[in-house]
C-alpha cells in the first residue's frame, strides 16, 4: 500500500509545471470521497485547485461525466461497466475493493422466503444497471435460475424501501448504507449478499480528456484519496462519525457499513481485469449489454498510474 501511494505521488510530481492553475473537478456522491478525505486530513497544500460536485449516484455523475462537466468521480463496478458499453469516453485509474456484505437482496424479516430459489416469480426492486442490479443477476445465475425467472421493478432506493415495507415488492436488491439501516432498524434480513458472487469493486475514473491533460493532478488526486481509504481501513470509526453527522444517518449504520465493508485500494492488476470482465460477460448473457456493444475490461482500465508488482492485501 505505501508503495502504491509513494508511486502517485512520484507520479504527480513528473505533471506539468502549472499545476497550481489548473482546475480539477470531481464528482462526489454525498458522504464519499469528499468526506473521507476530508476527515483523513488529506486535501491540504494541494497544488491545484480541487473543485467538487455532488451527484446522488453513479449514474448521473457519469452522465455529468460524459458532457464534459466533470472530470473525475468515484463510483461502482456496474454503472462504470454500462457507462463504459453506452459510449460513455470513461477509464479507471484507481481501483479499491471491499467486501460485500452491505449489497444485498433484503427481505421482510416475516417473509417466507429464505433463499435465492424461493424468489421465482417474485418482484424485486432495485435501480436498473446498479450493483443491486449485479447481485440480483448474479445470484439467479448461481442458483440455475434465468434473469426473467423474476419480475424486476427499477426504483430508486427510497422508493424501493417503501415498496418492500407495503408489500407491494417482495424483495430489495440494494446497498449501503440502505442495507445497515434496514437490518438495524428490524426492518428487513438479507437473504444472499454480494460475497463470493459479484467482486466488490469501485473506481475512481476519469474521461478520456482528463486523463490526456490533467494525468499529474489525477495521480495525486488518487494518491490521496489511497491514503484516505487507508486511514479508514485502520479505524473506521473517525471517518463513521464524520459521515454520520454529514448524512444524519445514526452512528451505528456507518460504523457497521465501514467496519464489516472494508474498503481497501488495490493495484488494477490481472485479477481487476478478470473481475470486470467477468461483470460484462454477466451483462451480456444477462442481455443487458448487446454483445457488439460490450467493452474489453483491458482496454476501460488505465493501468498506467500504479505499478503492477504491488501486492493485494
Amino acid at each position: 500500500m505505501r508503495a502504491l501511494i509513494a508511486a502517485l505521488a512520484l507520479f504527480a510530481l513528473t505533471g506539468s509545471t502549472h499545476a497550481d492553475e489548473t482546475v480539477l473537478r470531481v464528482g462526489d456522491q454525498r458522504g464519499n470521497a469528499r468526506a473521507l478525505m476530508e476527515a483523513a486530513g488529506v486535501l491540504a497544500d494541494l497544488p491545484y485547485k480541487l473543485e467538487w460536485s455532488e451527484f446522488p449516484a453513479a449514474a448521473p455523475l457519469l452522465e455529468a461525466l460524459n458532457a464534459g462537466a466533470i472530470d473525475a468521480g468515484g463510483v461502482g463496478d456496474a454503472p462504470f461497466t454500462f457507462a463504459a458499453a453506452a459510449g460513455v469516453p470513461v477509464k479507471a485509474f484507481v481501483a479499491f475493493r471491499n467486501r460485500q456484505d452491505g449489497l444485498a437482496i433484503l427481505v421482510a424479516k416475516d417473509s417466507p422466503i429464505r433463499m435465492v430459489a424461493d424468489l421465482r416469480g417474485k418482484s424485486i426492486a432495485t435501480n436498473r444497471g446498479s450493483i443491486g442490479h449485479q447481485v440480483v443477476l448474479a445470484a439467479l445465475e448461481e442458483a440455475g435460475l434465468p434473469a426473467n425467472a423474476v419480475t424486476l421493478r427499477f426504483l430508486p432506493p427510497a422508493d424501493a424501501k417503501i415498496a418492500l415495507a407495503s408489500g407491494s415488492v417482495d424483495a430489495w436488491s440494494t446497498w449501503e448504507p440502505y442495507t445497515s439501516t434496514a437490518e438495524l432498524a428490524g426492518l428487513a434480513r438479507v437473504v444472499r449478499d454480494g460475497n463470493g458472487i459479484t467482486p466488490g469493486l469501485s473506481f475512481a475514473v476519469a474521461s478520456d480528456a482528463a486523463l490526456k491533460t490533467k494525468r499529474a493532478q489525477l495521480a495525486d488526486f488518487g494518491r490521496r484519496l489511497v491514503s484516505a481509504r487507508e486511514w479508514a481501513l485502520k479505524d473506521p470509526a473517525p471517518y463513521a462519525a464524520v459521515w454520520s453527522k454529514l448524512i444524519g444517518l445514526p452512528e451505528t449504520v456507518s460504523l457497521r457499513w465501514f467496519s464489516r465493508a472494508e474498503y481497501r485500494a488495490v493495484p488494477i492488476d490481472e485479477a481487476v481485469i478478470a473481475d470486470e470482465q467477468r461483470n460484462i460477460d454477466l451483462y451480456v448473457r444477462s442481455g443487458l449489454i448487446p454483445a457488439a456493444r460490450a467493452p474489453r475490461a483491458d482496454l476501460i482500465l488505465d493501468r498506467s498510474f500504479e505499478p503492477p508488482s504491488i501486492a493485494v492485501r
